[in-house]
């Protein structure tokens, strides 16, 4: 199986004239995206929170959480982003995918448009 790497922006979603462009392992299996602590706090991306992980060998780890915009060509939208330390891998998980309105196609490993539903209460 191939793996897609794409080129991403992410900024600050309280302004927007600070971005910086990252490249990411796209990981649809990953809740969470992954961005270098040194470069979210160039963008001036605080922390709100922590959360834990559980590592493959069982090991759980925490890591700081915050929120951050991302851009890819026409897309643009707000996620939590972890605030990755030395030996984590930048990553674009699927909550940052869904933000985008992007489902990774598998077969190709390609983004592919989310088809949105937007539901709507119906009179009987």
């Amino acid at each position: 199986m191939g793996l897609t790497v794409l080129e991403i922006e992410v900024g600050n979603p309280t302004n927007f004239d600070i971005i910086e462009k990252v490249e990411f392992l796209v990981d649809s299996g990953a809740i969470y995206s992954v961005v270098p602590s040194h470069i979210l706090e160039r963008l001036n991306i605080k922390p709100i929170g922590e959360q834990e992980f559980r590592l493959a060998d069982g090991t759980k780890i925490v890591r700081k959480k915050g929120i951050a915009l991302f851009k890819y060509k026409e897309k643009i939208g707000g996620a939590d982003v972890i605030f990755g330390e030395e030996g984590d891998s930048i990553l674009l998980g699927a909550f940052t995918l869904e933000a985008l309105g992007l489902v990774l196609d598998p077969l190709r490993r390609e983004l592919k448009p989310l088809p949105m539903i937007l539901a709507k209460n119906v009179k009987i």
